[in-house]
């Protein structure tokens, strides 16, 4: 425990752009450690990113048949011997925020000093940096960069910087989002925030592209934002965001949304259902839309008034929220990703957590749409584990 606190010092009082830095020297006079090194997801979720000056890596790990992806999938860590160093083991370790997966922390540790107590030292420790980077990126823009393999569009910024997070989770419920393509989106968005007894989930598709699809997104997200944190229902959300879309356009440009609030003590749901973003829902082996009354998109008409619809969740169902650059999407052959295809999708994924589904139906949707796409395509998955909770995912 002191070592542990001792790190955890060095972490807290480190510049917001020495966080790697701390934590090597830290570790190093505390456990011994001979190698320290930080990889970081990119916005595609297919590399794993050094920050700073390398301990060992000479570039992007793919997270996809590599000791540190499979960390990185799994959350959990993976020990192996260090390459070259039969005296020494390298630790894998998941970087990870309340479900929200930020990367790997690689630690090489001599072997007559890892123990089981050092393992879990470490783990909680690469849990803690994860915290410092997320409140440390209000400072520094060192963790940011380390995310890109290439230079993101400006739409893209805005779209990145205006997002909650991939993924969140408690007890009740773990939630993984992904948008692609990722380093040129510019109209699809998703929201969420939770309270003691709620979830409020948005999933937005804002029309047009480049920067006039962005700052419409921006706009519709901010308004929605700004109703709920006044503590009002989702209904009226919707009604004020959709007057301020249309006092800025006057029908001209248009969002459609789904608006959710999730009661976590009941599993009860309400639903807005404003446009083209659509549901699924896995129940045992059943994969099925979730059918919902479709109103009109936020700011198409002046002062539209918005309905309240429920439904209920149980523990173990699965839900997943796809815009229309996912169903919509057809292949050469004019076959719609649509019913038939995504539900497929689905029901491939479920030995998989939350955080890694969106990735997993985006990767079939490439496959099955074999050209580059034409729209932004956004897959939100929620797994509800009730009330009484269950693993994180």
């Amino acid at each position: 425990m002191k070592n542990y606190l001792a790190v955890e010092r060095a972490l807290r009082t480190a510049a917001p752009h020495a966080l790697v830095e701390a934590a090597r020297a830290a570790l190093a006079e505390h456990y011994g450690a001979t190698g320290v090194e930080l990889l970081m997801a990119d916005y595609s979720l297919t590399v794993l990113q050094p920050v700073g000056a390398p301990a060992r890596t000479e570039g992007p790990v793919p997270v996809n048949g590599s000791p540190e992806g499979r960390t990185f999938g799994s959350q959990t860590p993976y020990e192996r011997s260090a390459p070259g160093r039969d005296d020494s083991v390298l630790l894998h370790l998941p970087v990870t925020v309340r479900g929200d997966r930020l990367g790997v922390l690689d630690v090489t540790l001599p072997r007559d000093r890892r123990t089981s107590e050092t393992v879990q030292d470490l783990t909680e420790i690469a849990r803690l940096l994860g915290h410092e980077i997320i409140v440390a990126e209000r400072d520094t823009d060192l963790y940011l960069r380390a995310r890109r393999v290439s230079r993101l569009t400006l739409a893209a910024e805005m779209q990145w910087q205006l997002l909650p997070a991939r993924a969140c989770s408690r007890p009740e419920y773990a939630i993984g989002a992904q948008l692609e393509p990722a380093y040129a989106i510019h109209g699809d968005n998703f929201d969420w925030s939770t309270t003691a007894d709620t979830l409020t989930l948005t999933v937005t598709n804002g029309m047009g592209e480049g920067i006039e699809a962005s700052l419409l997104t921006n706009l519709a997200v901010n308004a929605l934002r700004n109703a709920r944190r006044a503590g009002i229902g989702i209904a009226d959300q919707a009604a004020l965001a959709d007057q301020a879309l249309y006092a800025e356009y006057r029908g001209a440009s248009y969002v459609s949304t789904l608006l959710l609030t999730f009661e976590l003590a009941t599993g009860n749901v309400q639903v807005v259902d404003a446009g083209s973003p659509r549901l699924w829902r896995r129940r045992g082996k059943t994969v099925e839309r979730v059918e919902l009354e479709a109103q009109l998109p936020l700011g198409m008409f002046d002062e539209t008034a918005y309905a309240v619809q429920e439904f209920q969740v149980l523990p173990g169902d699965r839900l997943v929220f796809v815009s229309d650059g996912v169903y919509a999407t057809a292949n050469s052959s004019g076959e719609p990703y649509g019913e038939r295809v995504l539900a497929r999708a689905i029901q491939a994924a479920s030995l998989l957590h939350a955080p890694s589904v969106p990735t997993a139906i985006l990767q079939a949707l490439a496959e099955h749409r074999d050209a580059e796409p034409e729209d932004d395509a956004l897959v939100v998955c929620l797994d509800w584990f009730g009330a009484k909770g269950g693993p994180e995912g």
